[in-house]
Order: C-alpha cells, then structure tokens, then sequence
C-alpha cells in the first residue's frame, strides 16, 4: 500500500484538499508544495478578499498548465476565473519544466496590474526565475489584452536559507493586496518584514485549525 492511501485528509476547504503530509511541511524547514499555495490563494480568495472581486489568484497548477499549453489554450484556464476582467491577477510561478507533474525547486510570485499596465515580479532568491517570469508574461500579455504592460522587478526580502521560497511568496501577496487595498496599485509597495516570514507557518497552521482542520 502507499503512503498516499493511509495519508488522511487533514482539511477540505471549497475545492482545496490538504493532506496530514501537508500539513507537516509547515512544521519544519521544508519546501511548500502546490497543495499548500493553492489553499492559501482559495483562503484570501473565499475570506479574506471575499468582496473585492478586482483580485484574483490563480493556483499554482492552473499557473502551469498556462505555462505548458499553447498560446490559444491559455483561454481555457483564464476565461472561467474572469482574468480579463480583472484589476489584479496573483500567479505563484515555479521553476517546474514538467508539464505532467508537480515539483520545481523554486516559488516566486507574479502578479498583473492592469490600472499600471505592468507585471511585477517578486523574488527571494536573486530573480532565479526570471527567465520563466519573463515567459510566463509574454504569454498572459496576449490572455489578458494588455499587450504594452511591461515586466518589473518588485521589492522582496531575500531568503536566508534554501526551502523558505514558498512562504516568501505567501508573505509577498499579502502585503501586495493590502498594498492594492490601500492605494489601487502595487507601485510603491514595501517587501514582506523578516519577523513576519518567520511567524507564517504557525499563522497558516491556526487557520487550518480554525476552519476545522487537523494538524495532527
């Protein structure tokens, strides 16, 4: 039997499913996978930013496919979520060049402005995916009719060790969205604070908890 099947549901939440396994990422010094990021996009999507429909933020799976299809695919993903109705789009990206599974050693975020008309592009590890950022951008340029939005590198604290990347990312959306909330732009916004990357993956685990999940 794998360990898949005895891997128990440790919390459903609208369409995310996170497993006991990965729960246990937020425990220790590891790497956060899709599952997690995911459930947090869906968090700030369902409560959080529940009555700002301007934001968007696409799952990382769905940030794949957009990378891996071709250009007059990209709709298909886009269309049902309103992205090209949107003021905002969140797109956690990786350094994953497979198209049929998850993995990637690297998160960075991405996120369109279209009052800016620009793409900002945050990242903890000295813009290690720069090359996929500025991909992933000429390919939602089109998406989303913005063909003149240009790429920029957002302000971000850089990690100080080699699995954090992913909770850097998580950070980053939050003060960009209230960076947005405040303001109506992401110009100008100032990179997560070193105590608040440190306290995010208790945070994570209390909102498990407070939606009913299990942590153990």
């Amino acid at each position: 039997m794998s360990s898949y099947r005895t891997d128990e549901v440790a919390l459903s939440y609208h369409e995310s499913c996170l497993r006991l396994s990965d729960v246990d990422l937020l425990k220790g010094p590891y790497w956060l996978n899709d599952q997690i990021i995911s459930f947090y996009f869906e968090y700030l999507e369902k409560q959080i930013f529940e009555n700002e429909h301007d934001l968007l933020f696409v799952s990382p799976e769905v940030t794949q496919c957009i990378r891996m299809v071709a250009q007059d695919e990209v709709g298909i993903f886009l269309e049902p979520l309103r992205a090209q109705q949107r003021a905002f789009v969140f797109f956690a990206l990786n350094d994953n060049q497979a198209a049929d599974r998850a993995g990637g050693s690297h998160w960075s975020l991405l996120v369109f402005s279209r009052p800016e008309k620009a793409f900002y592009h945050f990242d903890s590890s000295r813009n290690a995916n720069s090359e996929y950022a500025r991909q992933l951008v000429t390919v939602l340029k089109r998406a989303l009719c913005c063909p003149d939005a240009q790429l920029r590198t957002g302000d971000c604290l850089q990690q100080s060790n080699g699995y954090d990347c992913g909770v850097h990312v998580l950070c980053t959306v939050d003060v960009v969205a209230q960076q947005i909330r405040k303001s109506g732009k992401i110009e100008g916004v100032r990179s997560a604070r070193y105590d608040v990357i440190r306290s995010k993956r208790e945070e994570l685990l209390g909102i498990i908890v407070t939606l009913g999940g299990r942590i153990k």
